[in-house]
């Protein structure tokens, strides 16, 4: 659909009634998900016939269809791509929405032309992820949601790319993408959309002052968002498309809210062409009378406005009870009545001539698409002549098609005979050739818009880039260990401990950023009393927004000026890695490159692409052994140096990363005071304890599991997938990390270990 520059309404579809409901109520691109692969696998989703039903009534109202591809696909499941994404392809579909680093080079190796958007689910936050996907040949971005508008006006102007971003419905309280909360408490993964909500249920927070803190409460229950009355400043920030959230709401609920700011937008539009934009902006207002309809339509416990405008705060949280309002039966029906009961249908201007002597013709005319048939001869009548009103009678039945006729010129000689049938015939070959114009044309559209796209790196797309550093180690290398530290206290207690397990082949260890910025002397000097064949690695922050480039550049300088003890960098993002990757090739500093297990890597085009940037990469968290070793295998045979990989068999498993802070809610924050680091407690129903670590330099809460991680059976000579493992440090003091250094390297894993742990997903894996 040509919008003219104008903003795009992108609203959710979660059934067919759902997505004519939408177009019906004025979107411009509606996206729903298919059988598979989709983030909503509880929502009724779309057979594949429906997707292409929707497709092509979209495409002759002008609409756009976007299809969801936007979880972790394993590898056994990369192959059956293709075949489901074909029929859509052939019938136009106009974008995926994809999360899965090897989905997105699968589908632009086997479509070429379709267009590729970066899910939410991928925690884009700064321009440095965005352009590595760029490379890719990615239009467009769906940022996470935790981002300011600044940060996105930046954004957009740095890439050029598009920005999708949402503008109503609920909120995520972590950073989409890097919740495994779900998953690693009951195997349900966010990260395969099968989400059961733990952010909604009760907890108390320990370890904090203010006035709520020790109280039941739901502190990570964020409010809906509604934005409607920020329409100007969004649209001049240079956002794209505003997208609702909803797929898993009710029909009346993806109408309702899509009308509401279908009106809005197009009022600001025409008070803007009528005034300019800064008149515009000063004389909109919204009526009471519509946020109360956005209030009724299932929301939780009142509205705010996300983080457009502010970092965090306790006022974007729902404490006192995350349940949905519901809604007002009457205006249900109100809105069903409207939107729902019938499809929207396009306007024809029909023209007809029947005259003795001449082949038949119709023709039929929508908006500029015009189309022309012809019939048999008409002949002269031998008992009873047609009339003008029988041809308008029959041309106007147009049942089921998606037009009504709203001019109507019949030409026909007083003589002439012609079967009411073959009038028939003539229409729907009329309508049905008339549909195919349009159709074309929006598809035609779609792929110059699509072509028009300034090229990215096809080699990069398709995965056969050489590593520009070469530092992948051989794989007939043993493996061996690493392990990793956030504190002085684990670092020391590390050095100190290392003569007592000479023997055990360390690899890397890898220390916290914050270390080498806030105590660079004593922790470089740490550095240096590693054994020399032992790699020294700083890591990243779990997000990097804009606010960290002058931490970034003063973690790298220091990385460079101290390169004889520290040999490289750990990412723990996109965003993370496209920051070292632009750091490493404007000649700034050689220095390795590695990814944590949340840059994820789950079929081996993921490796593959990981392969050509990093210089190693962790497993993650949620495939289980058979699926690790199968992956793993894969790539041995393709001659890929295993060990470059590793896998995590001992720590705190990140369970959220999030912009809101637990210690701020309870009206404690610290940020005024200066940088705040530390820990909190947050409880549940059932009395575990979750560690919450607060970050005030990055703004940042990390929630870990309530127990480790632990594989007890791993070992270099046990396991089979040649990764090297992994310790992670996160909480524990001095005493705690000499005891797990003694069950994985003196005692190799064997007998009991001390204290309560979990195998993660070892065994179970996820669904």
């Amino acid at each position: 659909m040509e919008r003219d520059g104008k903003v795009e309404l992108l609203a959710p579809a979660g059934n067919r009634e759902g997505f004519y409901g939408a177009v019906g109520a004025g979107a411009d691109a509606v996206y729903l998900g298919g059988s598979r692969f989709g983030a909503r696998a509880y929502a009724e989703n779309f057979t594949t016939e429906e997707v292409v039903e929707c497709i092509k009534y979209a495409h002759l109202m002008g609409v756009k269809v976007y299809l969801t591809v936007n979880t972790l696909v394993k590898e056994t499941e990369l192959q059956d791509l293709e075949d489901y994404l074909a029929p859509f392809h052939e019938a136009g579909l106009d974008a995926v929405i994809v999360q899965d680093l090897g989905v997105l080079v699968r589908i632009r190796r086997l479509f070429p032309g379709l267009a590729l958007h970066a899910s939410t689910q991928m925690s884009l936050c700064s321009a440095y992820g965005a352009r590595l996907l760029k490379d890719l040949d990615v239009s467009r971005i769906v940022p996470a949601r935790e981002l300011c508008l600044e940060e996105l006006e930046a954004l957009k102007q740095s890439t050029g790319l598009e920005l999708e971003t949402f503008i109503h419905g609920a909120m995520c309280y972590c950073y989409s993408g890097q919740c495994l909360f779900s998953s690693i408490l009951g195997g349900r993964s966010g990260n395969r959309g099968r989400c059961a909500q733990p952010c909604r249920l009760p907890y108390t927070v320990r370890g904090t002052g203010g006035a709520m803190a020790g109280q039941e409460t739901y502190p990570l229950s964020l409010k809906d968002m509604c934005t409607i009355g920020h329409i100007p400043a969004l649209i001049q920030g240079g956002i794209d498309s505003f997208k609702i959230e909803g797929r898993m709401k009710k029909p009346e609920y993806a109408a309702g809210v899509t009308a509401i700011y279908r009106r809005y937008i197009d009022s600001y539009y025409a008070l803007q062409k009528e005034k300019g934009a800064k008149a515009a902006a000063a004389g909109y207002v919204v009526s009471d009378a519509d946020l109360q309809v956005l209030s009724s339509l299932y929301i939780r416990s009142g509205l705010q406005e996300g983080y457009y405008f502010q970092r965090n705060g306790r006022d974007m949280v729902t404490l006192d009870s995350p349940a949905y309002s519901g809604g007002q039966e009457a205006m249900r029906k109100e809105i069903r009545e409207k939107y729902l009961t019938d499809q929207v249908r396009l306007p024809l201007s029909v023209e007809a001539v029947f005259c003795t002597g001449q082949t038949a013709m119709v023709s039929l005319d929508h908006r500029g698409h015009q189309v022309s048939v012809q019939g048999q001869m008409v002949v002269p009548a031998k008992k009873q002549p047609i009339t003008r009103e029988n041809v308008e009678k029959q041309l106007g039945k147009l049942g089921d098609s998606a037009f009504y006729v709203e001019q109507m010129k019949v030409q026909v000689s007083e003589d002439a005979f012609y079967p009411l049938k073959q009038i028939n015939e003539l229409r729907r070959s009329a309508v049905a050739e008339l549909e195919r114009v349009i159709r074309k044309a929006a598809v035609n559209s779609a792929h110059q818009e699509n072509m028009a796209r300034e090229p990215g790196d096809r080699q990069g797309s398709n995965g056969d880039r050489e590593n520009v550093h070469g530092h992948i180690q051989p794989a007939s290398r043993e493996p061996g260990w690493a392990i990793s530290v956030c504190t002085l206290e684990q670092f020391h207690t590390l050095c100190e401990s290392l003569p007592l397990y000479r023997e055990i082949p360390l690899r890397r260890v890898y220390v916290d950023g914050d270390l080498l910025v806030e105590w660079t002397s004593e922790t470089i000097a740490l550095c240096r009393s590693l054994p020399e064949e032992v790699l020294c690695m700083a890591v990243l922050p779990y997000i990097v927004r804009k606010q960290e480039e002058e931490y970034l550049d003063q973690l790298c300088r220091i990385l460079v000026e101290n390169s004889h003890v520290l040999q490289g960098c750990m990412g723990r993002s996109l965003d993370g890695l496209g920051f070292l990757q632009e750091y490493r090739r404007a000649g700034r500093g050689d220095f390795l490159v590695r990814t944590d297990a949340n840059v994820y890597c789950w079929n081996s085009q993921a490796a593959a692409l990981l392969e050509n940037w990093t210089d190693g990469f962790c497993l993650p968290y949620e495939l289980n052994s058979r699926e690790r070793q199968f992956l793993t295998r894969m790539e041995c045979a393709r001659g890929k140096a295993g060990n470059a990989w590793e896998r995590i068999v001992y720590g705190r498993i990140p369970m959220m990363v999030t912009a809101n802070c637990l210690r701020k809610t309870m009206g404690d924050c610290l940020k005024e005071g200066g940088t705040g680091k530390g820990l909190l407690t947050l409880q549940d129903r059932y009395q575990k304890e979750f560690p919450v670590a607060y970050h005030c330099r990055h703004c940042m809460n990390v929630i870990y599991n309530s127990v480790p991680l632990v594989l007890k059976d791993s070992w270099p000579g046990k396991q089979r997938d040649g990764a090297d493992l992994r310790m992670d440090f996160t909480v524990e003091k001095s005493a705690e990390m000499r005891r797990v250094l003694d069950f994985f390297l003196k005692e190799r894993g064997t007998g009991t270990f001390p204290g309560p742990y979990t195998t993660g997903h070892e065994r179970r894996g996820v669904e």
